[in-house]
């Protein structure tokens, strides 16, 4: 099995040593023949960055591929769903034995990730630059 997830997009704009590239990510029945008359196929249009490449080589409206680590997505879904989803669990269970309601507990609950997501804003550009798309 590949230990890489790629995909292939346009070049949407260049930015000294970094670029944003535009990717249509379908599902796997996107393809099919019928996709067009059944609810199920979808297709959704992304903007990827892809920061320390050489641009020199590149334009705006070029096709290239792009490619990330299945390490690098691993560590994206630990940052955006893992880490908080234990912490909300943490905390709610400790509300409850705190608290004995469960509407406070749970209003606790949810405000213990609004420091979490403020502290991944404040290191938004040291996670970006670790969890990146490279061009291949």
């Amino acid at each position: 099995m590949s230990q890489k997830i790629s995909h292939t997009g346009v070049i949407e704009r260049i930015e000294g040593g970094s670029m944003k590239v535009r990717i249509v990510q379908t599902s796997a029945c996107a393809a099919c023949k019928v996709a067009s008359h059944c609810n199920a196929a979808e297709s959704k249009v992304k903007i990827v960055d892809v920061f320390g490449c050489d641009t020199t080589n590149y334009s705006t409206g070029q096709e290239v591929t792009v490619w990330a680590s299945k390490d690098v997505a691993n560590k994206a879904l630990l940052l955006g769903f893992g880490v908080p989803f234990l912490l909300l669990v943490s905390v709610l269970m400790i509300a409850l034995r705190l608290t004995a309601s469960e509407g406070v507990a749970a209003l606790v609950a949810l405000g213990s990730l609004v420091p979490y997501y403020f502290v991944l804003w404040l290191l938004r550009d040291r996670i970006q630059r670790g969890i990146s798309f490279q061009i291949e």
